[in-house]
């Protein structure tokens, strides 16, 4: 398939104006478009834990989740030696790099829909006040406790963070995958009984208990559903594709005392 027909198809699905709106950087992130696009390689992160598989995979785009380079490009190069070297290496072998992040995250079919389902949500919906989130009622009503192994098992993670401190049952939750932690005044705000994400500090914590409020942090390698997701709207595109797709991240080890 022509490669900036088909990059214009998933820019109409996940546009980077919704990228704009969270200052991210999304798109081309080095290297030149090839005309035709046949063999995809997904991940995550693509970083030089990978290069040698990706080089076997032999192919005409790498899309990744996160951002291959987050900020100004010659900036980030100048002060990041290691992603220097590995951009070097990517325009040698002539392999171009894309990424779809908080735009995938909010677009329609994207991320957060793709998370709300493995959740087994009912009634799925964007939130208003958080148009990146997605609500929906639980199958049925749960502990915090409960909601937290369910949710572990849903998404193939060995731990989540339960703070508990506000209604005891929950019938619905609103989610957003990655570190979205912060928005969770805004998801209180629309009624949902907890709000899932992750990456939550230690004063995020404090807000969650002064405000009576229920979150569950999970590991942000919940995010691997990326590769599923983005596989599938890919092939609705243009079926023909041959999408290669890598799960090299997992959650860290907890060692309990």
């Amino acid at each position: 398939m022509n490669t900036r027909r088909l990059l214009l198809k998933l820019s109409k699905k996940f546009p980077k104006k919704l990228a704009k709106k969270h200052h991210d950087y999304v798109g081309l992130m080095c290297g030149t478009l090839k005309d035709d696009v046949k063999r995809i390689f997904l991940c995550l992160d693509f970083d030089d834990t990978i290069y040698d598989q990706m080089l076997e995979a032999k192919p005409d785009l790498i899309i990744t989740h996160h951002p291959f380079i987050y900020g100004q490009k010659s900036k980030v190069l100048k002060y990041d030696l290691r992603k220097k070297e590995l951009v070097d290496k990517l325009l040698a072998d002539n392999i171009p790099v894309y990424s779809f992040h908080t735009n995938f995250d909010e677009g329609k079919d994207g991320m957060n829909d793709a998370l709300a389902k493995k959740a087994g949500l009912k009634n799925i919906r964007q939130l208003e006040v958080e148009p990146m989130a997605r609500g929906g009622e639980l199958p049925y009503p749960m502990t915090m406790e409960e909601l937290t192994k369910y949710l572990c098992d849903k998404f193939g993670v060995s731990y989540g963070i339960c703070m508990n401190y506000g209604t005891k049952t929950i019938k619905n939750m609103a989610i957003i995958g990655g570190g979205g932690w912060y928005m969770y005044e805004k998801v209180a705000l629309e009624g949902y009984d907890c709000y899932v994400s992750g990456d939550i500090p230690h004063h995020g914590r404090r807000g969650v208990v002064t405000g009576k409020f229920n979150y569950i942090d999970l590991p942000h390698e919940i995010e691997n559903i990326f590769m599923e997701q983005m596989k599938k709207v890919l092939l609705e595109i243009d079926e023909s594709l041959e999408i290669v797709t890598i799960t090299h991240e997992k959650s860290p080890q907890i060692i309990m005392n």
